[in-house]
This record gives structure tokens, sequence and C-alpha cells, in this order.
């Protein structure tokens, strides 16, 4: 396999070991070996041994990988099954075997600007936009996941800035972040020219607020390995939201709703901030804690993968609202507007669902 020394020595060093099993979501929502850090090295030793190609379920396997990096954080050894498995999505993608759903992916991301083929954003939320045009030092960046798959959030999320007196600009034209390309492709030349266009976009303001973790990420880790240049300072929405509530810009007053926060994979484990979504929840009501939280979070789905496995991507989402069911837990509130979506669709009844900035234009 064309993928670097380090992830060859990372591949052989997982094959046989089962210390992560128990934390991958989706494994734990197939209930297939299969799906597990561990079984995707060894048919990939396989691959690199010249005993096996990307044929017979191989590709697939490797784009059933959420990227969550559960496996990584619980590795008591320190190897990263994730680089391995960005790296062999790049050859698979590069060499022409990619999986028939997954070049059309790439295709419509290519051709439209997101994955989900959208052309343009649903009304309320373009009107939203429109409220918002003028520039300012502040830009909120919505990120492709929450204008096309969970519009109704990213307007909510609008209008609770607007209501607390927050100036800010949101570009109805926003360019994405490169993160789709990432996810998908991996470090490939239509992945560093998605970012380096919207750099250029971002570096007309003086802060660039992140509603998705997502983008935030790719920003702050992708940007710089790509020695991409980023004026602005960017922030995720949490920390943007706790900073104004620490300093009386956004005023909340707690009630009695007793509130479990989903953290975001990404925002957890890979930029390691926990801290002030729950400051945030805490002047709203009481914080309690989800079954796995902070970086031992179990990833609760994705509105991408949703595109080509949405029967597993049922099974994550299930798996959660159950987690919070066994805690005694009846309110979620996340962070994320994929994992919202992915979350919203099977919903108990009985429960109930809240992205952060409803919590707080409720309080």
């Amino acid at each position: 396999m064309l993928i670097s020394q380090k992830s060859k020595q990372i591949v052989d060093s997982c094959r046989f070991c089962w210390m992560c099993r128990h934390i991958c979501p989706i494994g734990n929502a197939t209930g297939q070996e299969r799906n597990t850090a561990r079984a995707r090295a060894l048919t990939l030793s396989l691959v690199e041994r010249g005993a096996a190609d990307f044929s017979g379920g191989i590709a697939d396997n490797v784009y059933e990988c959420a990227l969550c990096g559960a496996c990584t954080k619980e590795c008591a050894t320190g190897w990263d099954p994730v680089k391995f498995t960005k790296e062999t999505r790049n050859e698979i993608v590069m060499t022409g075997a990619a999986p028939a759903y997954i070049t059309k992916m790439i295709e419509t991301l290519s051709e439209t600007g997101n994955v989900y083929g959208k052309t343009a954003l649903c009304d309320d939320l373009k009107k939203a936009i429109d409220g918002v045009s003028a520039k300012t030092d502040v830009l909120f960046f919505l990120g492709s996941d929450a204008r096309y798959a969970a519009c109704k959030q990213a307007k909510g999320a609008i209008e609770m800035l607007k209501g607390a007196g927050v100036k800010f600009t949101v570009l109805a034209d926003e360019p994405g972040s490169g993160y789709a390309w990432d996810f998908l492709v991996g470090a490939a030349d239509e992945t560093k020219n998605a970012m380096t266009e919207c750099a250029k976009a971002l570096n007309e303001f003086k802060t660039v607020v992140c509603y998705d973790p997502a983008d935030a990420k790719v920003m702050l880790r992708e940007y710089k390995e790509w020695g991409i240049e980023l004026k602005p300072e960017i922030k995720t929405f949490t920390a943007f939201l706790a900073g104004k509530i620490a300093d009386g810009s956004i005023k909340a007053a707690k009630t009695n709703k007793t509130l479990y926060f989903q953290d975001p994979a990404l925002l957890a484990r890979d930029l390691e901030e926990t801290q002030p979504a729950r400051d945030v929840l805490a002047a709203c009501g009481e914080v309690k804690e989800m079954l796995l939280f902070g970086k031992d979070v179990m990833w609760a789905g994705s509105s991408m993968m949703a595109v080509y496995m949405p029967k597993v991507m049922k099974l994550v989402a299930e798996r959660r609202w159950a987690d919070l069911a066994h805690v005694g837990g009846k309110v979620m509130v996340t962070a994320s507007p994929s994992e919202y979506a992915a979350l919203a669709d099977v919903k108990p009844e009985g429960m109930e669902l809240y992205t952060i900035e409803e919590v707080v234009k409720g309080c």
C-alpha cells in the first residue's frame, strides 16, 4: 500500500490487539467484528502483504469508520488507527478503488460544494442569513452540515445570537471548510484547495466562530498541517457562548431543567475542549453526565455518513439514547449539527433533544 511507513507500523501493531474493541461506536452498533480498528488493521495488513486487494468489501470497511478517535484515545500504547484509515482512504480514491457510493459523494461534493447535492439553502435560513450579511469583525461560520442537513438549527443559532445583541456576519456564499474533503479523501490536492479557498474568505475577519466542531477542528489542526495561513482567531461556538455568558454579554437565568451534554467527539478529543459547554449549561440548569462523556464520549452519529450507511447511523444514535436512559436522563443537549440530525431522527418518545443555543435562548 502507498501509505506512510508510520501507518504501516500502526497497522501491524493494531492487527492483533483488542484494547479498543469495546469503545468503537460503529462496532458496538452493528455487533460486527469487522467494524473494529483491530479487524480493519488485520484486513489492511493482508492488502499490504499482497494477500488481498481493496475489493471484497475491504474498501467499504475503510469507509465504515467514523474517524471519531475513540480507538486512538483508548490506546495505552499510543497508536492511532485514524491515521492509517485516512491514509488508506486517500489511496483507495487515488487508485480508483473507491466504492461507487463514495465516488458519487466526491463528485457531488466537487459539483455542489456539499455531499448532499444541495444547490440552495432552505428559505428560513436564507432569510436569517440575509439579516446578518453586513460586514462586521466577527464571522459566524455555519458549515455545510448545518446549512444543508440542519438548517432549522442553523437558523435558530443565528436568531439566538441576534437576540443577545451579538454583532456578527454570516456569509450567504460560505465556502466549505474542507472537512468533507478531509473525511472522504484525506490528504489530497482537492482537500488543500478547498481549505485554501476557505481561508481566503476567513482572513477578511478578526474572529471566526465555528458553529460546527468539525469545521473548528480542521481549521485549528489540518490547516496548520497544510501550511495554510489563518489570520483570524478561531473559536468554537461553545467557547464563544461560555465567554459571552461569563462577561455578562449574554444573561442567563437558571431553570429547573436537568441537562445531559453529548460531547462532540472532535471537540472533546481532537480539540480537548470539554468545560465551556458545561459552563454554558450550568448557567441554565443542573448539569449531569451521560454514560461515557468528555474525552471518553461515545459518538452519536453523522449526517454525512447517513448518506451511505443510514441504517447503521440509526443504530448508533439509538444506542446513545439508550445510554441517556441508563443514567436516568430525559434531556440531551448537543453542540454538533451533524449529531443533532442523527439523534433527532430516532428520538424516543418522552425524551427531549436541544441544541446548546436552544437551551441558552430558553433561559
